[in-house]
């Protein structure tokens, strides 16, 4: 039954192929970071993947995204004083990170 649907999918990749219907697909993504979902332990990373598959991140986790943004807006050509003003967001997201995730350590049951 496997073989019929593999079959029937090759299919349609080839034929969607031949139609040029990946042609136009970016070249190149981003890799996927796994270093923060490693880190959690393993009793919630699945509840932290079914909040952020609902949309939902953890404060941390959105804090890592943001400092990802903000370096990435800081490789791009701004004027001096959005350069300021990045850096300093920036900064700011950098300091509060490292306070929660200090705050969670301390706060764990030994």
């Amino acid at each position: 039954m496997f073989d019929i649907f593999n079959e029937l999918a090759e299919k349609r990749i080839q034929e969607a192929m031949r139609n040029g219907e990946f042609d136009n697909l970016p070249s190149q993504g981003k890799p996927i970071d796994l270093t923060y979902w490693a880190s959690l332990p393993e009793e919630i990373r699945a509840g932290y993947m079914l909040l952020k598959n609902g949309g939902f991140l953890p404060e941390e986790a959105q804090l890592l995204k943001d400092i990802d943004e903000l370096s990435e807006q800081l490789t791009q050509r701004v004027s001096q004083e959005a350069t300021k003003t990045i850096a300093k967001k920036l900064e700011e997201a950098r300091l509060k990170y490292n306070l929660l995730v200090e705050l969670k350590k301390r706060s764990k049951p030994y």
